[in-house]
């Protein structure tokens, strides 16, 4: 459970996108999606290494 203290005299909006926040970094949006549909476990290993690829070709670029 999350758990966000307000602060004396804080907004409910900046309190509210703390929520968020912290509610996005805990990965259960990200998990019921992937749980929709099964996905081999090779399928799942291609897309990791296409990511990889990817994330590689960036730095590359930065550089």
């Amino acid at each position: 459970m999350i758990v966000i203290p307000l602060k004396e005299g804080e907004n409910i909006e900046r309190a509210l996108k703390r929520f968020k926040r912290k509610f996005e970094k805990t990965g259960v949006v990200k998990e019921l999606r992937s749980r929709q549909a099964y996905t081999k476990p090779s399928v799942e290993r291609r897309t990791e290494v296409k990511k990889a690829i990817y994330i590689q070709q960036m730095q590359r670029e930065e550089d």
